[in-house]
C-alpha cells in the first residue's frame, strides 16, 4: 500500500525546504519513497516540476507508475509517455485508485501562481514523526491511499 501526500506552500522555497526535510527522513528510516517532487507555478500560471532521480521509482515500471500520477494531479498527460485514449483508460483506472478529479480539483486549488507544493508517494511511513518533522514548515495536506491492488491495476494500464 502506497500514501500519497500533497502538501501546499505558500512559496517554492518552503517547498524545497520541505523536500529537504522528507529526504531527510528517508535517510532516517522514517519514511520509504517511492516518489517526491516539488511542484511550483509561475507568475504567468505555468507549471514546473522538480523531481530528484534518484528517488524516483526504482524499476522502470515504478518511475512510469510515479510519472503517470504526477501527469494525473497537475494535467501534464503522461509527461510524454502517454497520448489519446491511453491516457483516458489510465485516469479511469487512476480513479477509481483514488487519484479522481476531486482530488485533483483539490490540488488545483493548492497551486495558484507562486504558490508551490511538495509530492510524495510513500510505501512506508512513520506518520508520527513525519508529520512532527513538517508541522514546523506549516502547510496544507491532502492525502490519498494506494492500495497494493490499484497500484498493480495501475502498473499493468500503463504496461498496455
Amino acid at each position: 500500500m502506497s500514501e500519497l501526500i500533497i502538501i501546499g506552500y505558500d512559496d517554492h522555497a518552503t517547498a524545497e525546504k520541505a523536500q529537504e526535510t522528507v529526504l531527510g527522513l528517508q535517510r532516517d528510516f522514517v519514511v520509504k519513497l517511492s516518489g517526491i517532487a516539488v511542484v511550483r507555478v509561475d507568475e504567468d500560471g505555468k507549471k514546473h516540476i522538480d523531481t530528484p532521480s534518484s528517488i524516483v521509482g526504482a524499476s522502470a515500471a515504478g518511475g512510469a507508475l510515479w510519472g503517470a500520477i504526477i501527469g494525473l494531479l497537475f494535467l501534464v498527460p503522461g509527461l510524454g509517455l502517454l497520448i489519446g485514449g491511453a491516457w483516458g483508460a489510465l485516469a479511469g483506472v487512476a480513479g477509481k485508485a483514488g487519484v479522481n478529479r476531486d482530488l485533483r480539483s483539490r490540488v488545483d486549488g493548492l497551486l495558484v501562481p507562486g504558490k508551490a507544493a511538495l509530492v510524495v508517494m510513500t510505501t512506508k511511513l512513520t506518520e508520527d514523526k513525519f508529520s512532527a518533522a513538517l508541522a514546523p514548515l506549516g502547510g496544507t495536506v491532502l492525502k490519498t491511499s494506494l492500495s497494493d491492488e490499484d497500484e498493480k491495476a495501475l502498473a499493468e494500464e500503463l504496461a498496455e
